[in-house]
């Protein structure tokens, strides 16, 4: 499954031709319904076909974007057939709100009821066909890229440790790993290929589409000859970095080498770069507010009915902001009162004794973030980042994280790469296994990677992914 680089951000080739197919599906389903509608009243046909083109091309862009919403865009759906169907009901029931909306703001776009109804259930059919069939497929080795790791020690063995699952293999095939001269292997014997003969007669008679390159922890030099070689005869070279950058969004620091960071694209900085995101951050922030202003005022009236009316409904909390400046955060309390004693910082668990009803509500449900859009107005948050961490964890976790404060590069986020792809962090080792996200976006961050994110945070709160 190869990928395509838009915008410094890895898209799966293979989910990118399923939005296309998608797309042209949702917009032919308007056509379908139509001439299924009034086939025996050809004067209103001919009139309706005349005009569906704008209708057609609304319902065919809305869909899909509802869609990458809910995460069927993604290559991580553990579910199944079962997860797609749920996550495509919600899509096309979402669509159909909004898009009615749209016509009921635009009179002179409005459709009968029922072409709306035929149109979405063709397409719903037909889109769920596909997607079993692609289900069936996307896990076979049709689209699968054939890899051979140059080397089987240490730095190699990250492939097999820290991606097993079935879908984080979705993409690729490990053929072997080449063991090396004055390597300590570590990789299973039983995944070592020899090489009889050159490295790129190997690649050829085993159809090796990457060579990925691990060999950080080789203490000579490498043989970069036949390496070389393949590159010059097409077969695409990386590095096990590069690797793990487009084909799990991670940037893993545990195998880091500084000069990849060095010589590699991103950690792009630019006054104009900075403008367009916080004009970006400016309107998404509004946007949210116009539409969550209900919520937020419904959570303020429901911690006040179960705490009493003269306890504050809002907590803050002094964070570590961009380039290390401390600042206040904004959240609706989900805690006791006095929670926590003066001075004590404790990460929040599981099941917190602390956390009350209307808190547990709010927290699955991420309404507890929605102050943080005050924080973004401001200035000392983006809509997109990292998560702010309290000065004492920052401190401990700098001396325990390799390049922890690096993160700080970029303003903290209300949501961010690291809440999409990881679970809520609450240990050391959670916050190491998340920075290994955040590296990735702070290498990569861009408006277009920004907007991937914040349709794709929609999942997170629909299904509660890491709320605690």
């Amino acid at each position: 499954m190869t990928s395509v680089k838009v915008f410094r951000s890895y898209l799966k080739t293979p989910f990118l031709i399923l939005l296309f197919v998608e797309s042209a599906i949702y917009f032919s389903s308007l056509y379908a319904a139509s001439f299924l509608r009034f086939l025996n009243e050809p004067e209103i046909l001919e009139e309706i076909l005349g005009k569906l083109w704008l209708q057609a091309a609304i319902v065919a862009v809305v869909t899909p974007v509802a869609m990458l919403a809910t995460g069927l865009y993604q290559g991580q759906i553990r579910e199944g057939m079962s997860g797609v169907l749920l996550r495509l009901i919600i899509a096309t029931l979402g669509s159909s709100i909004i898009v009615s909306l749209v016509f009921y703001v635009f009179p002179d776009l409005y459709l009968g009821r029922g072409i709306m109804a035929i149109s979405y259930m063709l397409a719903f059919f037909v889109v769920g066909t596909i997607r079993a069939v692609f289900l069936e497929t996307a896990d076979s080795r049709l689209f699968k890229r054939r890899i051979l790791v140059y080397g089987a020690g240490a730095t190699a063995s990250h492939i097999d440790l820290k991606l097993r699952r079935k879908s984080d293999r979705r993409g690729f095939e490990v053929v072997g790993y080449v063991a090396l001269r004055g390597q300590r292997r570590i990789v299973d014997d039983s995944k070592v290929v020899q090489i009889e003969k050159s490295l790129l007669d190997f690649a050829r008679e085993k159809k090796i589409d990457e060579i990925v390159v691990a060999t950080s922890d080789l203490k000579h030099e490498i043989p970069v000859d036949d390496l070389v070689n393949c590159k010059l005869y097409g077969v695409k070279v990386s590095d096990i970095l590069s690797f793990f950058e487009h084909e799990a969004g991670q940037v893993r620091i545990d195998i880091i080498d500084p000069s990849w960071l060095v010589t590699s694209e991103g950690f792009q900085q630019s006054y104009l770069r900075n403008t367009v995101k916080r004009l970006f951050d400016m309107l998404v922030s509004l946007s949210v507010l116009a539409v969550a202003l209900p919520v937020m005022i419904a959570t303020l009236i429901a911690i006040w009915i179960e705490d009493g009316w003269r306890t504050s409904a809002f907590y803050s909390q002094v964070r570590i902001g961009k380039d290390g400046a401390e600042y206040r955060v904004y959240k609706f309390r989900s805690m006791h009162v006095n929670a926590e004693k003066p001075g004590e910082a404790v990460w929040a668990q599981k099941s917190d004794s602390r956390v009350t009803r209307v808190g547990s509500v709010i927290r699955k449900s991420r309404i507890d973030e929605l102050p943080q859009i005050l924080n973004v107005l401001n200035g000392t948050m983006s809509f997109v980042g990292p998560r702010p961490e309290r000065p004492e964890f920052v401190e401990k976790l700098s001396t325990e994280i390799p390049y922890y404060r690096e993160r700080h590069i970029v303003k903290p986020g209300v949501t961010g790469w690291a809440q999409l792809l990881y679970p809520y962090g609450s240990s050391v080792n959670d916050a190491y296994q998340k920075q290994i996200f955040d590296m990735y976006y702070v290498k990569n961050h861009s408006i277009f990677l920004d907007l991937l994110i914040i349709l794709q945070t929609v999942e997170v709160v629909l299904f509660g992914k890491g709320a605690r």
